[in-house]
């Protein structure tokens, strides 16, 4: 049975809405970006952040919380009247409830506001008496993150990459034929370009499903009501042969028109209407289902962080200022599911995180934002165990198993202390790995027992919503 300080503190709801549009632009905000890479847990990371801003009793490692500057908590209207609410209180009596269960994915841009009353701490503190700091969480698809790069690059460049990637991709040979098999000087064909689309978008659901990151553009797999439209109706063609002429009316040429047309009317305003006043990211990561995958995922997944931070490019001088508004002063990289591992191997998941992101780290953090990378688990579902394993002790998580509801004991496999024993193959292009194999489980929520003013269980989260705003409740 779940305690009521959660369940029944939804019924806190919204709280002191008698505040007034000109109080708040006195009233510090924090615009907070969480977006999360496919299957990392985005909208339980955002469920379960919140649950335990409100009730405060696992976030000693959040300075705030610990030394007791945070009075109360509670969530108001949030500012932008267009913009879906993110449903915190069904998403988290999903999680809480006696029968809990994972909570359905957003695939939309949503927004939650959480309200603080801080005490500043010091003398002036004192004088001042608490003041309110609102924390604005906006909530977005990461297929979407990864069309930002797309702004950087021509219909040529894009397309050549993606043709090049269906080499290291086994999903992608349908498509390929397809591709091979299409004259790109061709006069234009809307049914050929549909197929050729489908085709394509068939492939991205595939490689997604498989452990693969770059899958872009990201509306072809989360396309709302831009489906079928023509905007989302293109795909990558290889160049047209030498000495052919192509007018207006080629089919490679309404190709490009409509991937400028894309990054033009969807890319753009997606990111100047949602992140003119971000200043904090959050970038969540399942990077144990890349290793599961093996070596091309992971390397997949390696390049695609780095090309995340280089499109940000989130210093003072942006090429993006225009659209994002202001410099993305924070950015943390969250690998998540610490739980599927002991915690003896949680270092090793955070070394190969930091590996993961090095490269494009040292180029961030030279423009003056403050990256972090950590391993994290928004939600812990497992306990701890030690078994004995061919007459040695082996260190296992116990969980309910999503499929089936059974119990079991999981051993993903010992992740090495050196990054490079991973990273080096995966650059290289190994099609598996050779000295190990790493596993992978869905275990199901478990039914949680809280106290008064405990948020759930959790691995971490404290230490990430530190790095992120920790600094703004003093």
């Amino acid at each position: 049975m779940v305690f009521t300080t959660i369940a029944d503190g939804l019924a806190r709801g919204v709280e002191g809405v008698s505040s007034t549009v000109s109080e708040t632009f006195f009233e510090p905000v924090i615009r907070l970006g969480v977006t999360g890479l496919a299957r990392s847990g985005k909208t339980v990371f955002i469920t379960s952040l919140v649950a335990n801003l409100l009730d405060r009793g696992r976030m000693p490692q959040l300075t705030a919380a610990a030394n007791g500057a945070i009075r109360t908590a509670y969530l108001q209207p949030q500012p932008d009247d267009t913009i879906p609410r993110f449903p915190f209180e069904a998403n988290l009596a999903a999680l809480t409830g006696a029968s809990p269960r994972w909570p359905e994915p957003t695939s939309a841009v949503s927004e939650l506001r959480l309200s603080l009353k801080v005490q500043p701490q010091g003398m002036l503190g004192a004088l001042s008496g608490p003041r309110t700091i609102h924390l604005d969480i906006i909530d977005y698809p990461g297929e979407w993150l990864l069309d930002l790069a797309l702004l950087d690059k021509d219909y040529d460049g894009w397309a050549a990459e993606a043709l090049a990637r269906l080499d290291t991709r086994p999903m992608g040979r349908a498509f390929a034929d397809l591709a091979a098999r299409t004259d790109p000087a061709a006069e234009f064909d809307e049914p050929l370009a549909q197929r050729l689309a489908e085709s394509y978008t068939a492939y991205l659901q595939e490689a997604r499903a498989a452990g693969y990151s770059d899958c872009t553009p990201g509306r072809f797999l989360l396309p709302g009501e831009m489906a079928g439209s023509p905007v989302l109706t293109f795909a990558p063609l290889p160049p047209v042969a030498a000495g052919a002429r192509t007018g207006r009316g080629a089919l490679r040429r309404e190709m490009a028109r409509r991937f400028d047309a894309y990054k033009r009317e969807v890319v753009k305003p997606f990111f100047r209407d949602h992140f003119a006043r971000i200043d904090r990211q959050v970038v969540l990561v399942d990077a144990l289902g890349a290793i599961h995958a093996g070596p091309p995922a992971l390397e997949d997944l390696r390049a695609t962080l780095a090309e995340i931070l280089t499109a940000f490019r989130p210093g003072r001088n942006s090429w993006l200022s225009s659209i994002l508004g202001r410099r993305v002063e924070r950015i943390l990289f969250a690998a998540t599911k610490a739980d599927h591992l002991h915690h003896a191997q949680h270092a090793r998941l955070t070394g190969i995180m930091e590996a993961l992101v090095r490269d494009a780290r040292s180029r961030a953090d030279f423009a003056g934002a403050r990256t972090e990378a950590m391993s994290i688990a928004s939600l812990r579902t497992t306990v701890e165990d030690t078994i004995t394993h061919e007459g040695h002790p082996l260190e296992v998580v116990r969980g309910t198993l999503l499929d089936g509801g059974r119990r079991a004991a999981f051993y993903p496999g010992e992740l090495p202390v050196d990054p490079a024993v991973l990273l080096a193959p995966a650059r290289e292009g190994a099609p598996r790995w050779l000295d190990g194999d790493y596993g992978a489980m869905h275990f199901a929520p478990a039914p949680l027992t809280l106290r008064r003013d405990e948020g759930p269980p959790h691995i971490r989260l404290d230490r990430a919503a530190e790095f992120l705003i920790g600094d703004r409740l003093k």
